[in-house]
């Protein structure tokens, strides 16, 4: 399926959630990947700050397990930048996303596990993203465990890959569980 198409028919879909049901599936995933080996075993996890359509990952930031530290992305011109994460330092950046504040960036080869967000994946561990290689650039770099999020309807049997497509370890997906992907190393 076409890119863009599967774009719009995700789209529509999460216009028809809910906030309950919003609600419920980010704290299903997300107690899922607290419970996964690889979560517990990081020392170093970067997250993402959810926009409104994406599954959100506010509750989750708000109560963050202890022992671990955490990172989130900030839009660095075509890059991602990975910076400390503390809720009182964040400021509105780029595209309308919490970001971090500060010049401390850490080398995402620093990252022991990264919580991607995406527009679809498939059981491969294939993402489809919004389209500007954000996280794709991103990921090329990392050598940490890669888990996609997603409701039900995003995932789906395929998505067609390009050269720098970087596919995920992991997929958790709400009412399927953690699926194992493919990663390119």
């Amino acid at each position: 399926m076409n890119k863009q198409i599967l774009r719009q028919r995700i789209r529509a879909s999460k216009a028809v959630l809910d906030d309950n049901d919003r609600r419920q599936a980010a704290l299903r995933i997300f107690s899922t990947i607290r419970s996964m080996a690889a979560f517990i075993m990081a020392e170093r996890v970067l997250l993402y700050h959810s926009l409104p359509d994406e599954l959100s990952t506010r509750e989750f930031l708000a109560s963050l397990p202890q022992g671990k530290r955490y990172y989130l992305p900030r839009v660095n011109g075509p890059d991602l930048d990975i910076l400390p994460y503390e809720a009182s330092r964040t400021h509105l950046g780029a595209f309308h996303i919490e970001e971090p504040d500060g010049n401390d960036t850490v080398d995402v080869a620093d990252i022991d596990l990264i919580v991607v967000p995406g527009v679809a994946y498939d059981r491969s561990g294939n993402r489809l993203g919004r389209g500007k290689g954000f996280y794709d650039r991103l990921l090329s770099r990392a050598r940490a465990i890669t888990v996609g999020v997603c409701y039900d309807f995003q995932l789906v049997d395929s998505i067609a890959v390009d050269e720098h497509d970087i596919p995920v370890d992991f997929v958790v997906a709400d009412g399927f569980g953690i699926i194992r992907g493919r990663r390119r190393r």
